[in-house]
């Protein structure tokens, strides 16, 4: 019966629950380390987000183009984590963390990294 219970919960995993978590542990896991593990992307702005955010840096607060833009780069960094990390033949990311910057002043380059590991 276990084994029939660690297979599914294996298949589980597989198909939609890869782990990605900012923890080094993960509750009622061991794992051995594979190695580290990245996700980047790189977004321009446009001319029309430009305008806006020009418009917003006179009156001020929120610029909404850009947070979605920010957003967007950020999903796309775990998600290439996460195919990444699969390729290598691991079952989670442990120690996630966010990295950002601007290329050029009209480039966003957004980073996702950590460990990728193994269950056992």
């Amino acid at each position: 019966m276990a084994d029939l219970l660690n297979k599914l919960e294996e298949s589980i995993m597989a198909e939609n629950h890869f782990i990605v978590t900012t923890t080094e542990h993960i509750p009622g896991k061991d794992y051995e380390v594979i190695g580290e593990v990245f996700g980047l992307t790189t977004q321009s702005k446009n001319v029309v987000r430009n305008i806006g955010a020009g418009l917003k840096n006179i009156v001020g607060g929120e610029i909404k183009d850009y947070t979605k833009m920010l957003d967007e780069a950020r999903n796309t960094s775990v998600d290439r984590l996460k195919e990444n990390a699969q390729k290598m033949g691991a079952d989670a990311v442990v120690m996630m963390r966010f990295d950002s910057g601007s290329i050029g002043g009209d480039m966003q380059s957004v980073a996702a990294y950590g460990t990728a590991v193994k269950f056992v």
